[in-house]
């Protein structure tokens, strides 16, 4: 059945994915400004040795959420069951509270090593949703999805913001709003980016991404995580905070990786902006 009571969450503030070429770096203490760790499970929950040792000593001292990359909830082939319980063993060892994925597919009759968008129907919507209530059954926690970033849409009989409600809403699943894949999906597809934030489901949203991206051309934005987040993308996360509160936020980086020192001005961005959210708040409240 959905998990529709609240759950308890731990995290707050600013978060960054980790990488295993810093994982020294933030068990000496490298890290400061950030306030949480995300985590694809597949690439850490098979790793043995020193890596396993690593993390172990990491997640005992420091929060984490996981972001997957393989459940394929709206694939046409069968979910994997044994891969979603290896994944809640994961969860449960290290005490992680939240697995969240991709509103997207990545396999039919084989992997397809990219994140497709699922047709907007409201047959897929209920397909899907009835995929989410299995996987949070396995895993006794609620799924957080994610929207997407695409380039081509593959059927639309209802809206993007009406095939993500329809879900949320039937399967019980919680919301990580992406505000990248906002801004890059409304210069691809010419929609405005804040109506599309406005229409999220504030009580959803646990937490969210931003990110950089590279300017393909003038009308097309490639959702690269690989260059910093630039000034339009940090004025929607603003704008996010003012219509939804101050959700933890995480940085994502996967390609053209600077330092950790430098990544963590970034993050130092994100608690900066958080702060100047919530002065705005109580000025609101005071006047």
């Amino acid at each position: 059945m959905a998990i529709n009571k609240p759950f308890p969450l731990k995290l707050s503030g600013a978060g960054l994915g980790l990488r295993r070429d810093f994982a020294d770096l933030v068990l000496d203490g490298l890290n400061e400004p950030i306030d949480f760790f995300e985590v694809a499970p597949e690439n850490w929950m098979k790793m043995g040795g020193r890596f396993e040792w690593l993390f172990a000593q990491i997640a005992e001292r420091h929060t984490i959420t996981t972001h997957g990359l393989s459940l394929s909830i709206g694939s046409p082939d069968p979910l994997d069951i044994h891969f979603i319980k290896e994944v809640k063993t994961f969860l449960d060892r290290y005490k992680i509270e939240l697995y969240s994925e991709h509103l997207s597919f990545c396999s039919a009759n084989g992997h397809m090593y990219d994140l497709m968008p699922i047709p907007f129907t409201e047959d897929a919507a209920s397909y899907v949703a009835e995929r989410v209530k299995l996987v949070q059954d396995i895993l006794e926690r609620p799924l957080v999805l994610e929207n997407v970033s695409y380039y081509t849409a593959l059927t639309t009989e209802i809206s993007e913001i009406e095939f993500i409600n329809s879900v949320l809403a039937e399967s019980g699943a919680l919301l990580l709003l992406d505000v990248n894949n906002v801004y890059v999906n409304s210069i691809n597809h010419r929609y405005d980016a804040r109506a599309f934030i406005d229409a999220m489901p504030t009580e959803k949203i646990v937490y969210g991404h931003i990110a950089g991206h590279y300017n393909e051309a003038e009308d097309l934005i490639v959702d690269t995580h690989g260059a910093d987040v630039i000034a339009e993308v940090w004025q929607l996360l603003a704008y996010a905070y003012q219509q939804h509160g101050i959700f933890p936020t995480l940085l994502e980086r996967d390609f053209n990786i600077p330092s950790l020192p430098d990544l963590c001005q970034e993050v130092h961005q994100i608690k900066q902006a958080q702060v100047t959210a919530e002065q705005s708040e109580q000025i609101n409240v005071i006047i």
